[in-house]
């Protein structure tokens, strides 16, 4: 699985690049694709719907306020519109994580992966 991980993380650092021109942190980039386990390796939960409100609400509620432990008084709706606008309405494959990733840094939260 690690080579399929690999290839994986490969693919989310160019999304980065292309499309955030930022330079990963790799080491970083990593451990948040580790964390998503073999969640990854499925089309469906692999990516996330910019438009579907639910999968958004899982997307603050399981990930900024579970995992990162964020207060539900930040603007945590306006960070991940943010970067679904950015990642472009047009681009079907949004990266679970790319998204957690960028979610990861934007709030200064590394590290939870530590």
């Amino acid at each position: 699985m690690a080579n399929k991980r690999d290839e994986l993380i490969k693919k989310y650092a160019a999304h980065l690049k292309d499309r955030f021109h930022i330079e990963p942190d790799m080491t970083l980039l990593k451990k948040v694709a580790i964390g998503l386990g073999p969640s990854i390796y499925n089309r469906d939960s692999a990516n996330v719907s910019g438009t579907d409100e639910k999968e958004l609400a899982t997307v603050k509620n399981k990930f900024l306020i579970g995992k990162l432990g964020l207060s539900d008084t930040l603007p945590l709706e306006e960070a991940i519109n943010e970067i679904m606008v950015n990642y472009g309405v047009s681009e079907r494959t949004k990266y679970r994580a790319v998204i957690y990733y960028l979610l990861t840094k934007k709030f200064g939260r590394e590290e939870v992966y530590n």
